[in-house]
């Protein structure tokens, strides 16, 4: 007996909006780093952004980056990009890209609490 397991794909992407902050915020952020960061946006948030797993977790208290959700990943968990869904366009709008440095995330070279 032969076993097909076919995957569904979501009826719709999301089209993924970059507020234009997030370039100051790459900036102090290596270069060698920001294709991992664009690989991760796309295959975290182009399907199911609105989806709790493991490392993209809704924020309990948005704070100053008022985004809805957070993904984190790279070496060491150490980036995190805050975002909102619209699921009603199909729009995911990243609005900070930041680094975890210990206890400690930096955003646009700055210390965000």
């Amino acid at each position: 007996m032969t076993i097909i397991v076919v995957r569904m794909r979501p009826e719709h992407d999301f089209e993924i909006i970059y507020a234009p902050v997030v370039r100051e915020h790459l900036r102090p952020i290596e270069r060698k780093y920001h294709s991992l960061i664009r690989d991760a946006i796309e295959t975290q948030l182009r399907f199911e952004p609105d989806v709790e797993t493991r490392n993209r977790k809704p924020l309990k208290r948005p704070g100053l980056l008022r985004g809805a959700w957070e993904i984190r990943f790279g070496p060491g968990k150490r980036f995190r990009v805050f975002y909102e869904v619209d699921r009603e366009s199909h729009k995911v709008y990243i609005l900070a890209i930041g680094e975890k440095r210990g206890n400690r995330l930096w955003v646009a070279g700055e210390e965000v609490e």
